[in-house]
């Protein structure tokens, strides 16, 4: 099984390393593969919804062609599920969002949640998501540190911190708002999960292995998401996808 897991900046080999690491291989069964594949291109923050189009579209842009290229499923690298819908519509394969399956594991295994995260700005997607997902009423609240993340260094020499300064506003979230599930609000968060669930009451969902572990169950059972809500469309221009910029200022070679 191929997992096509696409990470949502540009990033060399080392910053690819930092995402990958929140995937442990002991999850996986032995068959299955997570290739992670950068962006071309992409945002800066991802502070608005002017840079979210431009986010879904070169996310979508990086998974139009996973099922000709061979993979079984494709999962974007971001809680914002970014391009998610694009490429249901594109594709047959099934295509997981990190967000989705955080907040459907969250109803499963508890009665409300509540979303933890790093800084205000990025509250427009989640109000944004749960509305679609028709989630409102199982989310108990949004709170943030309200510190900018660091999309590539994530929080590389300030672990202690901010695992801690995360841990107490999810306490918060569960003495004031009710929550009995907390969600990390961002895979560049993935870091804090451990912490958080040794010194947490609730369970802590960490989005990225969940969805990628999610995903893999999805493909072995034969299902993927259904095109009655996805229908394809009736022409293909991906053509337009590649003619973006890359950081180079290059469209894709097709």
């Amino acid at each position: 099984m191929r997992i096509k897991y696409i990470i949502p900046f540009p990033f060399d080999e080392a910053g690819i390393a930092a995402r990958a690491a929140q995937i442990p291989s002991e999850i996986l069964g032995p068959d299955t593969k997570v290739e992670c594949v950068p962006v071309r291109n992409s945002i800066t923050m991802l502070d608005s919804e002017y840079e979210s189009l431009l986010f879904d579209i070169y996310i979508a842009e990086a998974g139009l062609r996973a099922e000709e290229e061979g993979y079984d499923a494709v999962v974007m690298d971001t809680v914002s599920d970014s391009g998610l819908a694009a490429m249901r519509s594109r594709m047959t394969i099934p295509v997981i969002g990190p967000g989705l399956v955080a907040y459907a594991t969250a109803i499963m295994l508890g009665k409300r949640f509540s979303i933890i995260t790093m800084w205000d700005k990025w509250k427009f997607f989640y109000d944004k998501n749960l509305a679609v997902y028709h989630l409102e009423g199982k989310c108990a609240s949004v709170r943030s540190v309200n510190m900018p993340p660091d999309v590539e260094a994530l929080f590389e020499g300030k672990e202690e911190e901010m695992f801690q300064k995360l841990t107490d506003e999810a306490q918060l979230a569960i003495d004031e708002d009710g929550a009995d599930c907390i969600l990390l609000g961002s895979t560049t968060m993935h870091q804090a999960g451990e912490y958080m669930q040794k010194h947490l009451e609730a369970q802590v969902i960490n989005p990225g292995p969940v969805a990628i572990k999610m995903t893999e169950a999805i493909v072995a059972l034969g299902l993927s998401h259904s095109k009655v809500a996805y229908p394809s469309p009736a022409t293909l221009q991906d053509e337009k996808y590649f003619s973006l910029m890359d950081v180079h200022g290059k469209p894709r070679e097709l």
